[in-house]
């Protein structure tokens, strides 16, 4: 008894004493992101903008990633948006940053805080964390590419003819932004064909040239490939290409119909080719280099739209801020040939003529339109903007003497429903920075249009007389306070509206009215 009473007590000294060892060895090496009791929480510094817990700065680079970076960029150097590099923002200061946040410019920045997108804590976080140095988020290769590839029905696998009554010449992708999803619509029945899972904030939905596969990708550089031929909508691939995104096509020249799937991404500055069929990635080419006017390295030229050629076996590439338009010759996979022509600087959005052969593209910062022909390889034209407006999306301001559908967004397939049409006039509203409610606009009889985004009025019938619409700071509000037993009005914390004062006013009154445009865009 004895003797086994001394062991148990050894025994327990020894596990004591293992204890006491392991936790004095792992006290040195304790990381510094696991704060102790004693410890404060960590705090991100950088000299000359305010102290930031780690926690408030996670937060504010999601919020950074999901509002502010299409366009101020991911580096923060600006591109549609102003730079907002520290030497900037510092120079602001803290109060002038959030009342910018809060009200928004006339240069185009949502009004964040007045349309309920922020609270007034998220905008106090939000203006610290832009006068931090930016963080550089991890570049993509082709290893975090395969990581992220699934095959979820292989092609053997897959119908060989369309088993459901769909008529996918009237069917709508519908992007439920927030909630990471699209809505098929069938455009006949108006009936909700379904709802499917897909990335963040869906950026464009594609058609394929067959017009089987529709091809989604959202902000976070995801893609989905849903088969529209089964029973029901069945999404049979998926892949992450990046950080951030926006475009996606596929191959549209004769004998090469979907055999290649190509997306852009914003970071890292690159573009992807996959397999049609399955998304297997092929290629990764990046879009790092010089700018086209100054000839200066850029380190984030974001690929913005890209469309396939009917003429060669190319993709049609904008390069963002390096102001290049990349032809992407698919012929041997293993050997791209690229063309670059030089455009201008912060090509944006878009399209074909109507004859396939002309690409024009707004760049709009620059206030430019570049005109691609796809069939000589060449630049055709760099149209300056028309006085009075910015170039955003190339053919929406001009005068069109024979009226016509509109609405149809993704020709000639699938068309994408922001709108509604009816026989004498079609009008289609989107608005980008969406508030909490969303405020009327009126644009048969003109007026000014409030509240944050952009949005865009079509018309078919080309006699309608609208004049332009801006937007505009409304009149002030009053709120009611209760004062002890009575009711106190106060002015709201807003700059007093005078119509003498008012630039904008001015401006609408100078301004004579002008017939009804293809596009006419509110902007503010």
């Amino acid at each position: 008894m004895l003797i086994s009473h001394k062991k148990s007590s050894a025994l327990t000294i020894t596990a004591m004493g293992v204890t006491a060892l392991c936790s004095a060895l792992a006290a040195p090496y304790a990381f510094a992101d696991q704060p102790t009791a004693q410890e404060p929480p960590r705090l991100v510094k950088t000299e000359g903008a305010p102290d930031l817990s780690q926690a408030d700065f996670d937060a504010a680079k999601e919020i950074y990633f999901q509002r502010c970076a299409g366009c101020h960029g991911v580096l923060r150097k600006g591109a549609t948006g102003k730079p907002l590099t520290p030497d900037i923002t510092q120079a602001r200061g803290q109060a002038y940053l959030e009342a910018l946040i809060t009200y928004g410019s006339a240069a185009g920045m949502p009004n964040w805080g007045t349309s309920n997108a922020l609270t007034k804590d998220q905008i106090t976080v939000m203006a610290k964390f832009i006068q931090h140095t930016p963080p550089t988020p991890p570049e993509w290769g082709m290893a975090e590419t395969l990581k992220t590839w699934k095959m979820l029905v292989k092609p053997e696998d897959r119908p060989s003819k369309q088993l459901n009554s769909l008529n996918l010449q009237n069917l709508f992708s519908v992007t439920l932004r927030d909630d990471g999803k699209i809505a098929l619509i069938d455009g006949d029945s108006k009936q909700i064909v379904k709802l499917i899972d897909t990335g963040y904030a869906v950026h464009i939905s594609r058609i394929s040239a067959s017009g089987r596969y529709l091809l989604v990708i959202g902000r976070d550089a995801k893609i989905d490939m849903i088969d529209l031929w089964p029973k029901e909508p069945t999404k049979v691939a998926e892949i992450k290409v990046g950080i951030e995104a926006r475009s996606v096509e596929t191959s549209k020249f004769k004998g090469y119909e979907d055999k290649y799937t190509i997306a852009g991404s914003y970071w890292p500055p690159q573009f992807t080719i996959m397999d049609g069929e399955t998304l297997e990635p092929k290629q990764i080419v990046s879009t790092r280099g010089m700018t086209v006017d100054t000839q200066q390295y850029h380190p984030e030229p974001r690929v913005a739209a890209i469309i396939a050629s009917h003429e060669w076996p190319e993709f049609i590439v904008n390069v963002k801020e390096t102001g290049k338009v990349m032809l992407v010759n698919y012929q041997d996979i293993k050997n791209l040939t690229i063309t670059n022509i030089d455009a201008a600087p912060f090509l944006h959005d878009g399209g074909w003529d109507s004859s396939h052969r002309y690409f024009m593209t707004a760049a709009n910062n620059s206030n430019k339109v570049a005109v691609i022909d796809s069939k000589e390889r060449k630049l055709t034209a760099l149209v300056d903007r028309l006085q009075g407006t910015q170039a955003h999306r190339p053919g929406g301001r001009r005068q069109d003497p024979t009226p016509g559908a509109r609405c149809q967004l993704q020709p000639p397939a699938l068309r994408t429903g922001l709108g509604h049409q009816s026989p004498g006039r079609c009008r289609c509203l989107a608005d980008r920075h969406r508030p909490a409610q969303a405020p009327a606009i009126r644009l048969e009889t003109g007026g000014f249009a409030p509240g944050p985004g952009r949005r865009f009025a079509v018309h078919q019938d080309p006699s309608a007389i609208a004049p332009p619409v801006r937007r505009h700071h409304p009149e002030p509000r009053r709120q009611a306070q209760p004062v002890g037993g009575g009711v106190q009005h106060r002015q709201a914390r807003r700059r007093l509206h005078r119509t003498a004062d008012c630039r904008i006013c001015r401006d609408q009154e100078r301004r004579p009215a002008r017939g009804a445009a293809g596009i006419q865009q509110g902007r503010r």
